[in-house]
This record gives C-alpha cells, sequence and structure tokens, in this order.
C-alpha cells in the first residue's frame, strides 16, 4: 500500500465516522422533531377548549357592555329630563315665592306715593307706564285708531 492508498483509505474511514456520526445527530434531531411535535399537538388539545371558552366569553362580554351602553344612554337622557323638570320646577317655585310679595311690594310703594303726593297737595298720578314717552296708537279694528296718550290725558283730566 502507496501513502496514497493510505491516505484515500484513512479520508474513507473518516468520512464514514463523520457519517455515522451525523447520522446519529440526524436521529436524534428526528426524535426532538417527533417529541416535539407531540407536545405541540398535546397544547393545541389542551388550548382549543380554553379559546373556545374565551371566544365564549368575549361575546358575553360584548353583549353586556352593549346592554351596560345602553341602560348608560337612557339614564342619560332620564337624567336629562329630571334636570329640566328641576329647572322649571325651580323656577315656577321661584316666580310663586317672589310674585305675592313683589305685587305686594309694588302696592305699597304706590299706595306711599300717593298719599304723600295727597299730603303735598299735588295730584297723584294714576297712569302706569312712561309719562312722558312717544304718542302710541292701537288699531282695534274700527275705522279710527285710538291714541293712547288721549287716553291717559282724559284719565288725567278726571283725577
Amino acid at each position: 500500500m502507496t501513502a496514497g492508498e493510505l491516505a484515500v483509505l484513512m479520508a474513507a474511514v473518516l468520512c464514514s465516522i463523520g457519517f455515522a456520526a451525523l447520522v446519529v445527530v440526524l436521529v436524534r434531531v428526528l426524535d426532538a422533531l417527533r417529541e416535539l411535535r407531540r407536545e405541540v399537538s398535546d397544547l393545541r388539545a389542551e388550548t382549543r377548549p380554553l379559546l373556545h371558552d374565551l371566544r365564549i366569553s368575549t361575546i358575553e362580554a360584548r353583549e353586556t357592555v352593549d346592554e351596560a351602553r345602553s341602560d348608560l344612554e337612557r339614564f342619560d337622557r332620564v337624567l336629562g329630563s329630571a334636570e329640566a323638570i328641576g329647572d322649571a320646577v325651580s323656577v315656577h317655585v321661584a316666580r310663586t315665592a317672589f310674585s305675592a310679595p313683589m305685587i305686594k311690594f309694588a302696592g305699597l310703594a304706590k299706595g306711599t306715593s300717593r298719599t304723600f303726593a295727597r299730603l303735598r297737595g299735588t295730584p297723584a298720578n294714576r297712569a302706569v307706564g312712561p309719562q312722558n314717552g312717544p304718542s302710541r296708537t292701537i288699531d282695534i279694528g274700527t275705522d279710527e285708531p285710538i291714541e293712547l296718550e288721549q287716553q291717559n290725558q282724559r284719565r288725567r283730566r278726571r283725577a
């Protein structure tokens, strides 16, 4: 055997050992992949019911949120109505509470001014509204309009 043949033989033996080691490694990788596939299938089998339950829970939560949203919108409308009613009632209560005393005060002020006018000897002014303002006319459907200023002057003469 020559040195060349010995080198080829040694290379062949080393390649055979390398291929054998590679086969052993590939068999172990194949076993690991089979084990991994088995674990993945077990994981899928365990997670499918969980995912199904999660989907059902999500659908129920969405329905609950939609129902709560509609209840909240209805409550908002009821609250708005209650606020409007409260405002209307407060205005009515305020008007009722202040109207009688204000009318009494206005009557007392007018009576007091008439009394002072009589005590001074000046004629009391019984007209209501602006006394020296512009003349206004009202058309009440007759042929001739009635002038308010003329009516006020007639009333003053009578008093």
